[in-house]
């Protein structure tokens, strides 16, 4: 089986799909590797490192998707300005994409890559689970971006997350709101407690919240009626976060409402498995509840967002209320070191996890698309979109 791996070419994207350590995994398992020359380079990989570990080395990008049975990217595929194709159309028919692609809010890429009969399979759609956790791409990035999203806060706001005394008097420390425990709430509460702020977190879920208190927050709000996992369950255990009613969600919001006046800094990264984010702050929330110079930091960007003035990919100035929202994508693509060694292992885990050696016509091998994580993670395959979340947001949107 041949595997390649291609340089992103999302702006602000320095991770890439594979290391030299998982590049060696995947030769000695009796794989073929192609790695794209210079693919590395932000993540401090040298192309004669990933032929150290047996991998090739391509400058012909064309060529190396035509090559891939596998391709293993990072992002989702998108419009190569260079080659003046998109990247779904590099891909050969029958070959497989694995890649964070986010299918509930990329619909067209998904259908263009039902229509060229690729088979998909969505890091971000790994199942919560015993034995999706070495494969969890999601959780791992979600570390990185709850820390990547304080320093954030941290560079935007017009005060020191600490507090201070001097000749000239006191300050006090910044109030942060995260808003679910989860694994990007748990790493931003870790790292804004660490910056000196005063923080708060809100979560449906008991445990998160006794996980928070831990980690040095104060739990407020949140004193709803028990109603299993919801959206500011902030994709704990199980199966992550579940979409919550339009009761429920307007119960959360009116807590939110009542918290935000006093906040410096909200972080929010309500994610749920392969569909939309829940909008858990709307504009009149925002306009009517915050004060002038504070930050939202909107780490469900990605899928959607968790705040209605939320713009893709911009960090701006709210005008009706002087507040500061920063919708910056990918944000564990501005760690790239980690994210990349991180992401790496949870991609090389799916892949020799469903390897199959001697299997397949003329025992050549097989990938098995019937392993429980690859199957759940799978959005289309054989010219058919499978992921329920994907077909939820299809349906949404007025398509079958």
């Amino acid at each position: 089986m041949n595997i390649a791996i291609p340089a992103e070419i999302m702006q602000n994207e320095g991770r890439v799909a594979a290391t030299p350590e998982s590049v060696g995994r995947y030769v000695a398992a009796g794989l073929r590797v192609r790695v794209q020359s210079g693919a590395g380079r932000h993540s401090h990989f040298s192309d004669e490192a990933y032929r150290a570990a047996g991998a090739e080395t391509s400058d012909d990008v064309a060529a190396l998707w035509q090559w891939a049975d596998v391709v293993l990217k990072v992002k989702e595929p998108l419009f190569n300005q260079q080659l003046g194709r998109h990247e779904a159309e590099l891909l050969r028919p029958g070959s497989t994409l694995i890649t964070f692609l986010h299918p509930a809010n990329n619909i067209d890429t998904v259908r263009l890559l039902q229509s060229r009969e690729i088979s998909a399979i969505s890091m971000d759609c790994i199942p919560r689970s015993d034995e999706g956790w070495p494969m969890d791409a999601l959780s791992s990035m979600s570390i990185i971006a709850g820390y990547r999203a304080v320093a954030l806060a941290a560079n935007l706001l017009p005060q020191m997350f600490c507090g201070a005394q001097s000749g000239g008097g006191s300050v006090g420390a910044a109030n942060v709101l995260v808003i679910g425990a989860g694994m990007v709430g748990m790493q931003s509460i870790r790292s804004a407690v660490g910056l000196g702020a005063k923080v708060f977190a809100v979560d449906v879920s008991s445990a998160a919240r006794e996980r928070a208190v831990a980690a040095g927050a104060e739990v407020v709000g949140f004193d709803l009626p028990a109603a299993g996992s919801s959206a500011a369950d902030g994709g704990n255990g199980g199966g992550g976060a579940a979409v919550p009613g339009a009761e429920l969600l307007e119960l959360e919001r009116g807590e939110l409402a009542r918290l935000l006046p006093r906040m410096d800094v909200v972080i929010s990264g309500i994610l749920i498995l392969g569909e939309h984010a829940p909008v858990l702050m709307t504009a009149e929330m925002v306009r009517r509840q915050m004060k002038a110079g504070a930050v939202i930091v909107d780490v469900a960007i990605d899928q959607g967002g968790n705040c209605e003035l939320s713009r893709r990919g911009q960090t701006y100035v709210d005008e009706a209320s002087g507040v500061t929202v920063s919708a910056i994508m990918n944000l564990p693509g501005q760690v790239p070191a980690h994210s990349t060694m991180l992401y790496s292992q949870n991609v090389c885990n799916l892949v020799l996890d469903a390897w199959r050696p001697g299997a397949g016509e003329g025992g050549a091998g097989a990938f098995d698309f019937e392993r429980p994580v690859v199957k759940a993670a799978t959005v289309v395959r054989g010219g058919r979109i499978l992921h329920e979340g994907t077909l939820h947001a299809m349906q949404a949107a007025g398509e079958r």
